[in-house]
This record gives C-alpha cells, sequence and structure tokens, in this order.
C-alpha cells in the first residue's frame, strides 16, 4: 500500500477529521481493500491534516533524541588550516603561495 497514493485518494475529505471519516471518505472514493485495511489501523483520534494521517501510517520523520543521549566529544585538535579554516576574508579559492626554499 503507497501512503502518498492514500493521501491523495483522501484530499477533500474534510478536515479535522476522525478515523471513521477517514474510512468513509475513502469508501466513497473507491478505495482498495489494502487502502482501507491500512485506514482500519489507524488509531482513533482526530487528524488535522493528510500529512498527520500519512505520517501515522508511515512515519518518514526522525525519532527524537533520548534525553540521555550521548553529547558530543570536545575536539582533539585545531581544524586543518588552524584559525584560516573559519575565515571568511580570505578569497575563495585562493591558494597560498609556497616559501621560497
Amino acid at each position: 500500500m503507497n501512503t502518498a497514493e492514500l493521501q491523495v485518494l483522501l484530499e477533500g475529505v474534510p478536515l479535522p477529521a476522525g478515523k471513521q471519516a477517514l474510512i468513509r471518505h475513502a469508501r466513497e472514493q473507491e478505495a482498495s481493500a489494502d487502502e482501507l485495511a491500512a485506514l482500519a489501523k489507524l488509531p482513533e483520534r482526530e487528524y488535522d491534516s493528510l500529512d498527520d494521517v500519512g505520517e501515522t501510517l508511515q512515519p518518514v520523520q526522525p525519532l527524537t533524541m533520548p534525553k540521555d543521549a550521548e553529547q558530543p566529544r570536545a575536539e582533539s585538535d585545531l581544524p586543518p588550516g588552524g584559525d584560516a579554516y573559519t575565515d571568511a576574508s580570505e578569497e575563495p579559492g585562493w591558494v597560498r603561495d609556497r616559501p621560497s626554499d
């Protein structure tokens, strides 16, 4: 079952809508058995947008980081090129002159 196609099928449903209203609208649009089965698995609640329905059916947003997640470690040394690494005053693509031997 393609979530994007199901969202297109639900276009025009008055929002916010509950699970039963979504199923009723899908039936009116001649949804397939797979699409109706997917909607039947939705939790019973109000959906504010079709993206909300899609995200519930097939989450794509990253999970939030746990509060006890490991913090990044401090840098071990200076960046390559030292202070010039973050110096925006230089002309892009500029190459330093080589010191004379």
